[in-house]
Formats: structure tokens, sequence, C-alpha cells
């Protein structure tokens, strides 16, 4: 099936964009604290810690929904309780992150958030159990007490 696969991908490139996301922002918090300039007034070394503190915080929050991708993969069961909410926040995190990249940033970055959000998206959809209709004919054609089932008269015009 496509199940599995689609969600060891998912959690792959989570992982990867954790670290990613983490490494960016650390990174522009060093470099906030190189150049010791202030933006409207606000301190530098704030601006710096802030930054690297925000830049943890996302990339565990990524991590943690890589981690519910990982156990998704490994069990081959669907994501339950507070990982299925991790993961619909994450799909509409991705959303966001591309209608505010189209315009920042461009349309390849827009791509890339688009195609997180598709995985996402096709990793809670695959494990999603279609429902049984409630007048499909159980196992064995028999009914609850044993009878075979049949079909209701046929109707007869006045």
């Amino acid at each position: 099936m496509i199940r599995r696969p689609v969600a060891w991908v998912v959690a792959v490139v989570l992982f990867a964009e954790a670290f990613g996301l983490a490494a960016l922002n650390w990174f522009l918090g060093v470099v906030v604290d190189r150049q010791e300039m202030s933006l409207a007034g606000l301190d530098p070394h704030m601006m710096s810690v802030s930054s690297k503190i925000g830049g943890i915080v996302f990339g565990l929050y990524f991590a943690l929904c890589g981690l519910v991708a990982l156990l998704v993969a490994l069990r081959d069961r669907p994501p339950a309780g507070f990982g299925r909410v991790l993961l619909i926040s994450a799909a509409v995190v991705h959303g966001l992150l591309g209608a505010f990249t189209w315009g920042l940033v461009g349309w390849t970055a827009f791509l890339f958030m688009v195609l997180v959000l598709a995985l996402i998206v096709l990793l809670l959809m695959t494990y999603d159990r279609p429902a049984e209709p409630a007048d499909a004919a159980p196992e064995g054609g028999k009914g609850g007490d044993g009878a075979p089932v049949t079909s209701p008269p046929a109707p007869t015009t006045p």
C-alpha cells in the first residue's frame, strides 16, 4: 500500500524541516548578536535570544510531528488523539507558511510548503477508514436473528 511509504516520507521531511528551521533561526540569532544593531530601539541581545528560543521551540514542534509520523509508519496504524491533532496543526501551519512564503520568499519555497502540506494531508487521509453503510447486508447473508436476509416486497400500483 501507499500508507507506510507516505508516513516514512512525512517523518523524514518533518525531521529535516525541524533541524533546518532550528539551524536557520539559530544562525539568524548569531547574526543579530554579532551586528549589535538596534531595530526600533529593541535590545539586540534580546532579539538574538528570542530568535534562538523561537527556533528551538518550532524545531521541537516539527520534530514532535515527525515523531508522530514515524510512529504511524512503524505501527501501520492511523494517528489518534493528540497525534492526529498535532498533524492537523502541522498541516495548517504549512498552509499558512506557504501563503506567507509566496510573497516574501518566492514560488519555490511556496511549492515546498504546499508539497509538505499535501504529504501531511495524504498521510491523514490514507489512514481514514470508510464507514460501513448502515443498510449493508451482514456477512454470510444472515440477519441478526439468524434468518436469511430478504429484499423488501415490490411496491404495488393502486
